[in-house]
Parts: structure tokens; sequence; C-alpha cells
């Protein structure tokens, strides 16, 4: 059973959702059977490399709310996510494009390790302030989950699995998705949001039990029985 995850490297939810649906993976029946791809969703494909300024700042200026009010909202999102096992720290954050980062999510896909790549890029950005624009940055986190040093580095300096990248977003407008995270069973079945790890097991189930053949069910009529006899 395929099940594709679009995120972006700089969504809390994305972080909190990903613990969320290892939990449920976790207690799923078939969960040996599942293939997990990491799909890319820009929050902001025009992001300039690095923004300026506070990120509560910025928040409160693009929902209209108050500074403390923003610096709230970033309090109770940290204590959601350390309820997952997770360390955020907002004052370390460094918001800006995550294109490159996508990439090389695509380029850890080719080498088995893309599960991996996606954990540190999002580790890296909300607990280490690790800015997803910085290409050397990037290299020396590929590295760490195994990547080869030029093999990153090449792709960087030119425009390979950018293609990939926008793909990914073409096939998300296609399917409506306008939020992350979004998790999809085999291009049939979807949900968006962190969901609780309760109702995203519940997805991974509901998928499982559409992959059944439906069950024949025979009407009488007239007909030709195995004997050859009418």
């Amino acid at each position: 059973m395929d099940v594709e995850i679009w995120s972006d490297i700089a969504c809390p939810w994305c972080y909190i959702g990903k613990r969320r649906f290892e939990a449920a993976l976790e207690r799923f029946e078939h969960r040996d059977d599942v293939q997990v791809t990491w799909r890319s969703f820009e929050l902001d494909p025009a992001a300039p490399a690095e923004r300026e300024g506070e990120r509560a700042a910025r928040l409160a200026e693009k929902y209209g709310i108050t500074v403390e009010r923003a610096r709230e909202m970033e309090r109770q999102m940290t204590e959601t996510a350390a309820s997952e096992g997770l360390e955020f720290r907002f004052d370390r954050a460094r918001s800006g494009a995550t294109f490159d980062a996508h990439r090389v999510v695509h380029l850890a896909a080719e080498h088995g390790v893309q599960d991996a790549m996606k954990e540190r890029l999002l580790r890296a950005y909300f607990t280490e302030g690790e800015l997803m624009s910085d290409r050397d940055r990037l290299i020396h986190l590929a590295i760490e989950v195994g990547l080869d040093e030029d093999a990153v580095r090449e792709m960087l300096a030119g425009d390979r699995l950018a293609d990939e990248v926008r793909a990914d977003e073409r096939t998300a407008a296609r399917f409506g998705i306008s939020a992350v995270p979004t998790f999809v069973v085999d291009r049939a079945l979807g949900v968006s949001g962190a969901h609780p790890p309760e109702a995203l097991l519940e997805l991974l189930r509901e998928g499982w039990a559409r992959r059944r053949p439906a069950p024949v069910v025979l009407a009488g009529g007239e007909a030709c029985g195995v004997d050859g006899d009418c």
C-alpha cells in the first residue's frame, strides 16, 4: 500500500504530523507492506532566501493579530510538539525558501534514505535553527544521513530534481491539496492535517480494506455447469 505525504520543511504541523503518523504506522497490522513517500509542498514558493525580523512579528502581520498573541501561539505550538517528543525552538528558527531542501529529499529517495533525510531537515529547521536555503548546510545535513557529498553538491549547483519538486506541487494542486500535511493512500483516499494517531490509523485501515477484491455476489439464473451439462 502506498502512502504519499505532502508537506513542507518549514511547517510545524508537518513535523508533528510525521510523529503522529509514525505512531499510527507502528500500530498498523500491515505496516511492513506500506511504502511511504514524502512529496514536496512549499507553503511560500516566492519566499526569499531568508526573511528578516522576528517570526512572531511576521505572523502577527500575516494574520492581523498582536505580536504577543503570535508569541502565545508559538508557545502553544511548542507545547504540542513537546507532547510528541519534539523540541521546537522558534527563537532560533530562520525562515526562508525551502525549494532546495525539497530537492535534497528527492535525492535521498533515490538512495533509499528519504525518511531519514526528511527527519534530519525538520530537526535542523525547528530545533537547530538551520537555514533551509543555505546549500552548504544542506550538503552537511545530507552527508549525515549517508548521501555522497559530491552528488549533493553537483545536484544543488544545477537544476536536477527541480522538475520533480514542481511535479509534486502540480499533483497537489490537481488533488486540491491546499494545506499540509496531507496524507494520501493509494491515490484513492486522503486526509489533511496532523490528526491524532488514532485517526491516521483508521485512514491506514480503511485504505487497506479498499485494496481487498470486492466479494463476488452470485445471483440465480440459467447457466451451464462445470460438467458441461446445460
